[in-house]
């Protein structure tokens, strides 16, 4: 048998809003039930994307230093940014995607302070680049079911 992770929830979360919070004589737990059956529809959503929205950022990240590292003046920061910008993913577990990625958005901290510092115009193409990619990572964490 091939656990169905989609069906499961799904079915989890039904149970829960449908058939178990209406037989809750306290508010307060019929509020509590339901809110977890939401919960898990939007870790249903996450489930599903999780490792592809991972790969997406990390490539687009890899991208940006990539593009970043010419006008870069820190050495050290330099060469940080120019091996990231040719790493690749070792795994795709999504814990380990998770943790590539929370060391990209790492580096990309220490690059925005750098630039911000910099008053050449190349520096401030960077610093654009670098909202536009923080403006879209939020995107691809949204939820379809709506905002929490």
């Amino acid at each position: 048998m091939k656990p169905d992770i989609d069906r499961f929830i799904d079915v989890a979360a039904s149970y829960l809003m449908a058939q178990l919070a209406p037989t809750l004589v306290s508010q307060y737990d019929q509020s509590n039930v339901t809110i977890l059956g939401v919960l898990l529809m939007a870790v249903r959503e996450e489930f599903e994307r999780a490792a592809a929205r991972r790969i997406e950022e990390n490539q687009a990240l890899r991208r940006l230093f990539a593009e970043a590292a010419p006008v870069v003046q820190a050495p050290a920061l330099r060469q940080r940014l120019d091996e990231a910008a040719a790493g690749t993913e070792a795994s795709l577990l999504v814990a380990d995607l998770e943790r590539g990625n929370a060391a990209l958005r790492g580096l990309l901290i220490d690059l925005h302070a750098h630039v911000e510092g910099l008053t050449a115009p190349a520096a401030r193409r960077i610093e654009a680049a670098i909202w536009q990619e923080l403006v879209a990572s939020t995107e691809r964490r949204r939820l379809m079911m709506g905002p929490f």
